[in-house]
């Protein structure tokens, strides 16, 4: 691949926190594996059309703003295709703070020339790829079904004596699915504007520094400007969850660190995360932990 994308790659993981794994697959496809632990990164490079990406999402979310300013994200089996000209200036984002997944770079210039043996007679050429998925810089994303997480997560957890075979493999199959796949087969991900996208970040930063209080979706619409059904929609795509789950998992998380940081009181703890009642917030604690706060402080103090 060309060195400016391979200064990309080391540029991303000179972030101690960031690992990227690469594994050179047959002339012109190259896998990467990448654990990210960053909100955002910015990715630019030129408008390649020729270099073909296909990310799919194991764990967390990942985010891209696009130059027309719109933004879209995979969740966890989501996965997208499309050429280095429809993310040259794109910005990644990363909601929950967290991203494990893989990417499949593919040469199609490469392909077309020296297709990988197995490929031979399918008609699968780095042409039919970009007409298909890529054309006119389109950045094509879809919801994961059962027939693509069987491929994605073949990637996964193999015996190190076998890991190389299956990714070999797997790979094909991936190309052989998207020759067959007809666009309408998997739904594909709404694209949200960018401004919209900006408000439910403030609607997150607000809920988040305001934990203590229970706020209204009604009340945020009416704060920030926006339809409540576009609030909920925008939200859940950004970060994955309802905006009540994503808060009540931020609440749980606060109150287990509150159990093991300070002498503060179980009802304490639960006013100091927006429950007024102890017995309210002792059986959300022992839903969300599966033990409650009082046995949850013990164990892990002790």
């Amino acid at each position: 691949m060309e060195k400016e994308l391979e200064k990309i790659r080391n540029d991303l993981q000179a972030c101690p926190q960031n690992h990227i794994e690469k594994i050179a697959l047959y002339k012109g496809i190259e896998l990467y594996f990448f654990t990210v632990k960053a909100d955002s990164i910015s990715m630019e490079h030129p408008k390649w059309k020729h270099i073909m990406e296909i990310n799919y999402c194991h764990l967390g979310r990942i985010g891209w703003k696009m130059d027309n300013g719109n933004e879209i994200h995979l969740g966890p089996g989501d996965f997208s295709v499309h050429t280095l000209d429809a993310c040259a200036r794109s910005a990644l984002y990363f909601p929950a703070g967290e991203y494990e997944g893989l990417t499949l770079c593919i040469n199609l210039q490469e392909l077309s020339a020296h297709p990988p043996k197995l490929l031979s007679g399918t008609g699968i050429r780095g042409e039919m790829l970009y007409e298909k998925f890529c054309k006119n810089g389109t950045f094509a994303s879809f919801a994961g079904n059962e027939e693509t997480e069987a491929v994605f997560s073949a990637f996964y957890g193999q015996p190190k004596h076998l890991r190389t075979a299956y990714q070999k493999l797997k790979s094909l199959e991936l190309l052989l699915y998207l020759e067959k796949m007809e666009l309408g087969q998997n739904s594909p991900l709404t694209e949200y504007q960018s401004e919209q996208i900006e408000i439910v970040r403030k609607v997150h930063e607000h809920l988040t520094q305001n934990i203590a209080q229970r706020i209204t979706i009604e009340a945020l619409s009416k704060q920030y400007l926006i339809n409540p059904t576009t609030l909920k929609e925008v939200f859940k795509s950004v970060y994955g969850t309802s905006i009540a789950a994503h808060i009540k998992e931020h609440r749980m998380e606060q109150a287990a660190r509150l159990l093991l940081e300070t002498n503060l009181s179980i009802a304490e703890i639960g006013q100091q995360v927006g429950y007024e009642s102890q017995s309210r917030f002792t059986s959300a604690f022992k839903a969300y932990f599966h033990t409650l706060p009082k046995e949850y402080r013990k164990t892990h103090q002790g």
